[in-house]
């Protein structure tokens, strides 16, 4: 379904979540239930579900927060969410809950049909992933523990009080209602203090920090030492203008992308799409290192000045050996000089049109329509047209030298 489809799948995940919330908590107070499931759904249970169905918003709006950034794995949870709160709806069996259901159950076609928008891979730095191990260890060990010693606790009777007994003094809320009553609850409930604590305040500085600080240096116009150190398997692109700027369209939202640029109002404009963005001349070897471009998947160089991205690619190929290098030449005399400079892939997009409008003037074959719908931008490019924001995506294709 294209861009189109992308967008009306985010926008119902979205929409959904509003509505799980709302009914959630409307539902609470709404005593008339009049759907035909209302007498064989215990009270406890209409109870439970619309609480539960405020929590399954908030993760839905996070499943929308991935989708507009093409996750795959917001795709997987927004597909496993979807049913979840139309059950929820048909438990809570309230009449406010008859859109919850109805729109979730219309909105799974939509959603599997554009799977192949969102496919971007979400990566987590080692330190992330040990925050998240050491958050979830601490919950764990917090509920579990608890929850076996119940009967030398005040008030813990079930595993939801051990698990809110947990969670309030991982948080150092502490309401003091849940109180041990032995010596040995009083020191499993130390060892936890600090456990949970010091795996909260780790976490929290490990997965929120870099998030605002994201946005901070969006702001400020700046890369930090952090976001590069972090950099793996990304696209390093050498230059803007020309060919260059279609390139960056193509990998927003779809591969993590370093612009190493000395243009500074091309590099504001990139920062505020998300971009990261190095203000250097692109052939300089100390803005390479910082760009990570050894550890770099792909390299690119495709402005209008062949000579100045040869030397970059001098550069690049000296500091990354293993990485793949594409070029795009402006003049087709020069392919062979940029393939020499180190690029494995030198595509020429003046020899490309040439051959497609000869063999459409030849043979009277529409070949640039032919094209659009073999790169599957088709429904993209009419959405640009029609004022869209013109970041189509296509599949990806094979390696090409002309």
């Amino acid at each position: 379904m294209g861009k189109k489809g992308e967008r009306l799948a985010i926008a119902l995940t979205s929409a959904i979540a509003v509505l799980s919330i709302v009914t959630g908590i409307a539902t609470l107070g709404y005593q008339p239930h009049v759907t035909p499931l209302a007498a064989y759904v215990p009270e406890a249970i209409r109870t439970t579900v619309s609480l539960t169905g405020a929590f399954t918003g908030f993760a839905m709006l996070l499943s929308a927060w991935g989708l507009k950034r093409r996750l795959r794995i917001a795709w997987y949870s927004a597909l496993v969410l979807y049913p979840v709160t139309a059950l929820q709806g048909v438990a809570q069996s309230s009449l406010l809950s008859l859109p919850l259901i109805l729109l979730s159950l219309a909105a799974i076609p939509t959603l599997v049909a554009n799977r192949e928008r969102f496919r971007r891979e979400m990566s987590l730095t080692h330190g992330q992933w040990s925050a998240a191990a050491a958050l979830t260890g601490a919950i764990a060990y917090g509920t579990l523990g608890s929850y076996v010693l119940r009967d030398q606790y005040t008030e813990v009777q079930t595993p939801i009080d051990a698990f809110y007994y947990t969670i309030v003094t991982m948080s150092t809320v502490g309401y003091g209602d849940l109180t041990p009553t032995t010596e040995l609850a009083r020191v499993f409930a130390l060892s936890f203090i600090v456990v949970g604590t010091a795996s909260f305040a780790y976490a929290l500085a490990t997965l929120v920090t870099p998030a605002i600080e994201n946005r901070l240096t969006k702001a400020l116009g700046k890369v930090t030492e952090r976001q590069l150190e972090a950099l793996e398997g990304h696209v390093v692109v050498l230059g803007t203008g020309g060919p260059s700027d279609s390139v960056l369209r193509e990998l927003e939202g779809r591969a993590e992308a370093v612009v190493v640029t000395t243009n500074e109002e091309q590099a504001k404009q990139l920062r505020s799409r998300g971009f990261l963005v190095i203000e250097s001349d692109p052939s300089d070897e100390r803005a390479l290192e910082k760009a990570r471009v050894s550890e770099a998947a792909a390299v690119v160089a495709a402005t209008n000045h062949d000579e100045r991205d040869a030397f970059a690619l001098l550069t690049a190929r000296e500091l990354a050996p293993d990485a793949r290098i594409v070029a795009s030449a402006v003049d087709v005399e020069n392919v062979e000089n940029l393939r020499r400079a180190g690029a494995d892939t030198v595509i020429s997009p003046a020899s490309i049109v040439g051959g497609l409008v000869a063999e459409s003037a030849i043979h009277g074959v529409d070949v640039g329509r032919q094209v659009d719908e073999a790169m599957g931008t088709q429904e993209d490019l009419e959405s640009d047209r029609g004022g869209g924001d013109g970041d189509g995506e296509t599949p990806d294709s094979g390696d090409g030298n002309s």
